[in-house]
């Protein structure tokens, strides 16, 4: 990830606030990637796709015809987002997890008329850019911009107002979680809520192996590139000297774990070196980088009611490949 920096002031709404977020430490970045990569079996957290180039090969991921979760997600909210108000209601603060573009919670606001709008990402810059431009669109709105990795243990500051929270987690993000990391997280969400408050997620459903596999190895190679540049970030954080050309994206659905996953593949016996350590691949060896659970709607549900959410109401597309969920606290 880039170096997170303050959230910024955004002009606009009366109250809107600067509040400084400390960015992940070096030294926690560099033990957790040399952790990651000396493993057994060597691994990365998705996170460190997401620095500014990562950030715009994942929008552009995002557009290709492969990758149906953005236009099934979408294709639901223009057909359902009335009835969802109807049962969300208005007013509120609209907590956006993994912001991006913030472009999907701006969807939202000409129906749910939210009074505070908080962007969460990890990428600082990408969201500060992001919420400049949402700001001159909806001036009325309060908008407090954080930088946070929400893989780390992080809490919400007292200038994000507590009365009627709606996290919102679109998307199918919560897939890169293993369950019980997954339950964790969304009992945090609980926590973090007052009586009256909930979510609203997207969630990536199980479906045929072949349509989820070209959703993730696409033929103009866009999710391969991003995969790629990982390696890319990886050697501007530890100084080390992954040679991108020696590696190759591999991504496929393991069935027995209903979850897609992506690896970086050795194409040859390599060498890799930082500057404290290192280490040797061998032909054919990875560096798993992703995993992207998929879900049934009742196994899903289940995960909501084991972390204190109740009455779920959910939304799918024709072809249930994808639903977005809403529960409340209360």
């Amino acid at each position: 990830m880039a170096s997170p920096s303050l959230p910024a002031r955004h002009p606009g709404a009366a109250g809107n606030v600067l509040h400084p977020v400390p960015p992940l430490p070096r030294a926690g970045e560099h033990a957790e990637l040399c952790s990651g990569l000396l493993a057994s079996r060597a691994h990365t957290s998705p996170k460190y796709f997401y620095d500014a180039m990562g950030s715009v090969l994942f929008e552009a991921i995002c557009v290709l015809p492969e990758y149906y979760p953005t236009r099934t997600e979408a294709a639901i909210f223009s057909t359902h987002l009335p009835q969802m108000a109807e049962v969300i209601g208005t007013g509120g603060t609209i907590i956006d997890l993994g912001a991006g573009n913030c472009a999907k919670a701006a969807r939202l606001f000409p129906l749910l008329h939210p009074h505070q709008y908080v962007p969460i990402d990890i990428s600082a810059d990408h969201l500060n850019d992001a919420v400049s431009r949402l700001q001159q669109r909806f001036p009325h709105i309060e908008m407090t911009a954080l930088s946070l990795d929400l893989a780390q243990d992080w809490q919400l500051p007292p200038e994000v107002r507590n009365e009627r929270r709606l996290f919102f987690y679109p998307g199918s993000s919560i897939g890169n979680f293993e369950p019980a990391q997954a339950l964790d997280f969304l009992r945090h969400l609980r926590l973090c809520c007052d009586n009256n408050g909930g979510i609203l997620i997207g969630v990536d459903l199980i479906k045929d192996a072949q349509i989820l596999a070209t959703a993730y190895d696409d033929h103009l190679g866009v999710t391969a590139a991003f995969n790629l540049n990982l390696l890319r970030h990886i050697n501007r954080l530890l100084g080390s000297d992954f040679a991108l050309s020696q590696w190759q994206h591999r991504a496929f659905f393991n069935s027995r774990q209903s979850r897609i996953e992506m690896h970086l593949e050795a194409k040859q016996d390599v060498q890799v070196r930082w500057a404290d350590g290192g280490r040797d691949f061998r032909q054919g060896e990875s560096i798993h980088t992703e995993n992207s659970y998929k879900y049934s709607i009742p196994d899903f549900v289940a995960l909501l009611e084991q972390a204190g959410f109740i009455a779920a109401h959910h939304w799918t597309d024709s072809d249930e490949w994808f639903a977005v969920i809403y529960a409340q606290t209360a």
